[in-house]
């Protein structure tokens, strides 16, 4: 009876380990909001499902931003709330802990944008080393982040981009930006909490991917505490990923290899036509999709060598994800493999993987509610222009809504 107790644990452990997950379990998704919270959820997704709707709304917050109307409680209890986790470390607290209950842990991102000064970049390094410190403390946090156009000039960044020769006052900026990264890396390693480097522009990435190979070798020996992000729409994606793979086995440390879809291809596409250069960016969603998990197979394939860290929304990258792990016999606990949504956004995914085991992580942007406006018409926009993205976020809350009705 024993022996067939065992057999009969191991073999159902065996299928559990081989189920399929489904992203429509909207009892899982939703677990953690009220109905009155998901109703309000509703009525914002309803707004950016119609883009027209979307351009008066932000529209009308531009205008109160720039007259400087007492608007800052409106949008605290509507879209900051619904995006962010608060406006500072302590404030983002109690979202860090309803998250953990679900076994999602939490990134907190800094999201304060347009502050382009030398204070300004100093204070983006203070206040990711304030997270760091607070991510050592806590399992609930297992990475920071920060962006690199956030520590130095943009301009600056797109001269070294394109080989261009610096003054004596640009060489010195771009000096302090790189002792700003080295500040940030080298706590992180000290720390034990790794890193994610955001991915930006085309036209400023390579000098931030050679900064970052150079903090891998540097930091990355023992394990990926450095990451950097790859944006699979460029049209070079899958190459520029497999040489770094390929880097990081020949010079003996692990690649910290974050995967997105990416964030910039109106603005790129409107530039390479501008300046009469190639788009960089694919051709269509189909050619990017299949980069993407093109991106995620070629990680698990070399996952001795590789952490992946993959941030998406589309369920089929997910999904297949989840098999190439089935596939290579990789536990869904393994922390080499992490999966990740942004806060506000993609519940069905984030809750429906975290309560089959897989490691979870929520990007919770924090910040004062005016200054992280930027990010917050971004969000706006991408619901809005991301075809079936708001869409499916209205259909799943509606479900959910209509099977609390039926029970109640």
């Amino acid at each position: 009876m024993i022996l067939f107790l065992y057999l009969s644990g191991s073999k159902f452990r065996e299928m559990d380990q081989l189920s399929t997950i489904s992203f429509s379990n909207t009892e899982t998704a939703f677990s953690s909001k009220s109905t009155a919270r998901l109703k309000k959820s509703l009525l914002l997704f309803r707004v950016v499902n119609r883009p027209l709707l979307a351009v008066v709304a932000t529209s009308l917050v531009k205008i109160a931003l720039f007259l400087r109307l007492p608007f800052k409680w409106l949008i605290k209890k509507t879209v900051f709330e619904h995006f962010c986790g608060g406006e500072t470390i302590e404030d983002s607290q109690d979202t860090i802990k309803e998250l953990y209950k679900h076994n999602i842990k939490t990134i907190l991102d800094y999201s304060v944008e347009g502050e382009k000064s030398e204070e300004g970049f100093d204070q983006a390094v203070r206040e990711t080393l304030k997270t760091m410190s607070r991510a050592k403390e806590e399992a609930s946090m297992p990475f920071c982040v920060f962006k690199v156009s956030g520590l130095a000039p943009f301009g600056i960044l797109v001269k070294v981009n394109d080989n261009e020769e610096l003054n004596f006052k640009e060489k010195k900026l771009f000096e302090r930006t790189i002792v700003r990264i080295d500040t940030i890396c080298k706590q992180a390693f000290k720390s034990d909490v790794p890193i994610l480097i955001d991915a930006e522009e085309t036209y400023i990435q390579k000098p931030i991917d050679d900064i970052v190979y150079e903090l891998m070798k540097k930091y990355n020996g023992q394990k990926a505490i450095i990451y950097n992000t790859y944006q699979m729409y460029r049209s070079d994606s899958v190459q520029r990923l497999a040489a770094a793979i390929d880097e990081a086995e020949k010079n003996g440390y692990f690649l910290g290899a974050k995967l997105v879809r990416g964030a910039y291809m109106e603005q790129e596409r409107a530039r390479a036509l501008h300046l009469g250069y190639p788009d960089p960016i694919h051709l269509n969603k189909e050619a990017t999709d299949k980069a993407f998990n093109d991106g995620l197979k070629l990680c698990i394939e070399n996952i001795d060598h590789v952490y992946l860290f993959c941030g998406s929304h589309n369920e089929d990258s997910n999904l297949y994800l989840t098999e190439l792990m089935d596939e290579f016999n990789i536990k869904r606990e393994d922390h080499r493999v992490y999966f990740a949504q942004l806060y506000g956004m993609g519940d069905h995914i984030s809750y429906n993987l975290a309560a089959s085991r897989y490691q979870v992580a929520k990007y919770v942007p924090y910040g004062p509610v005016r200054y992280v406006m930027p990010y917050l018409f971004r969000r706006a926009e991408e619901n809005t222009s991301v075809e079936g993205q708001s869409s499916r976020e209205l259909i799943l809350i509606k479900e959910e809504l209509k099977r609390r009705k039926n029970i109640t």
